[in-house]
């Protein structure tokens, strides 16, 4: 049986730059946008490629501080080209890291070892790592 990782919630203090920030500055496609009778909205977003998605909302998600959620991963193919996707967007972003030696020869020197990392505007953090391919 598979047990598959489908939805983070990511705690927000407006959904609206929230929204703008995932789908404009990170390239998260727009699942869907969904006000619930009365009780709040939640708005879904999905990484290109990604079998998982993030949700920001107010009212039907779980209730955290905004900016509590720390050290959310994505993974790349190629670092040095998402990173600079990101600058072009206007995503501060900090200069490429390599932390740890790799496991083995690797296609590419940044495999498994490179990182870059952002903040949203409320403070989330997240990491994105390069693995060109696996095994």
């Amino acid at each position: 049986m598979n047990w598959t990782l489908e939805v983070v919630v990511v705690p927000v203090s407006d959904v609206d730059r929230a929204k703008a920030f995932y789908a404009d500055r990170l390239g998260f496609t727009v699942d869907h946008d969904t006000a619930i009778g009365g009780l709040g909205r939640v708005v879904q977003l999905t990484p290109p490629g990604s079998g998982c998605s993030i949700v920001v909302g107010t009212g039907v998600v779980p209730e955290m501080p905004p900016g509590s959620v720390k050290g959310l991963q994505l993974v790349v193919p190629d670092l040095e080209r998402a990173r600079a996707e990101l600058v072009a967007r206007g995503v501060t972003v900090s200069e490429i890291q390599v932390m740890g030696g790799t496991p083995g020869p690797p296609p590419h020197p940044l495999d498994n070892v490179g990182f870059v990392f952002l903040s949203d505007p409320d403070g989330n953090t997240w990491a994105i790592q390069q693995i060109s391919s696996r095994a």
